[in-house]
């Protein structure tokens, strides 16, 4: 594994230390933007939309999207964060996914009106973008060993992820799942279902809703073999949230495909 790509080693100012490095996590979580918002622009000039205002808008929902991923990261260790205040915040490491959905969901709702896309229109076209955004994402939480990777296993194709960026303690030959390579393999059939159903002029959101529940669900069956700790009802707290939205998923689903039924007789 290949956590830090360049460390600029220590630097002072005012009084405080800082370490910043290049991590090969905070690049592939580049990466996954950069393909996401184009895809997702290019779905939107297809169906006739200004894809520059798609990227404009899209960079202030990643910048959302990282903001709330972190907030929901220190929430979840308040003790280490009020202990190194700087290097939690400023660590390759500790980004929640669902911290940045809602981050970023909330910034597009919050700036849709301000750049002239219908919030219809902007979700089913990042349905499209969000999963492979995800899979690439997953990519880099492997390279970098980003702290989730499954329970102990004894097959073929187990990693040890000995150079983890927040670290490794298990002895010599003890190997695990390589979860981070399961949800990239998920995401990306994801995305290619929802991608071959983009032109069937289906309502909005259908594929947004169809992400949400084939997403979600992905995370939820996945976090059965996670290292992540149980909080309610024998779940994590991915599974807890990862069943709101599949259930959000199946009443849009349900929405759509009434609204589809009701227009067959008139057609």
């Amino acid at each position: 594994m290949y956590p830090v790509i360049w460390d600029f080693g220590s630097i002072s100012v005012f009084g405080l230390e800082f370490h910043p490095a290049i991590h090969s996590f905070g690049a592939m979580m580049a990466l996954g933007f950069f393909v996401a918002a184009y895809v997702s622009s290019q779905e939107y000039r297809r169906r006739g939309g200004d894809s520059e205002q798609m990227w404009n808008l899209l960079l202030y929902v990643f910048i959302g999207g990282l903001i709330g991923s972190k907030v929901l990261s220190l929430g979840n260790d308040i003790p280490a964060f009020i202990s190194h205040p700087i290097d939690t915040i400023t660590a390759g490491s500790g980004f929640v996914w669902y911290g940045g959905l809602i981050g970023g969901a909330g910034t597009a709702w919050f700036l849709h009106k301000r750049y002239q896309i219908e919030f219809s229109a902007l979700l089913e076209c990042t349905a499209l973008g969000l999963p492979i955004g995800q899979a690439i994402g997953r990519i880099g939480c492997h390279v970098a060993g980003d702290g989730d990777w499954g329970i102990v296993t004894d097959l073929p194709w187990g990693v040890a992820y000995t150079q983890a960026i927040v670290g490794w303690d298990y002895p010599t030959g003890v190997n695990v799942h390589p979860t981070p390579l399961y949800e990239f393999a998920a995401y990306m059939g994801v995305f290619f279902v929802l991608y071959s159903l983009r032109k069937r002029d289906l309502p909005s959101p259908t594929l947004f809703g169809g992400y949400l529940v084939g997403a979600s669900s992905a995370r939820f069956l996945v976090e059965f073999i996670r290292i992540n700790p149980e909080v309610a009802f024998g779940l994590t707290q991915a599974q807890l949230i990862a069943m709101v939205l599949v259930t959000a998923g199946f009443v849009i689903l349900a929405r759509t495909r009434n609204r589809m039924a009701q227009q067959q007789p008139a057609a």
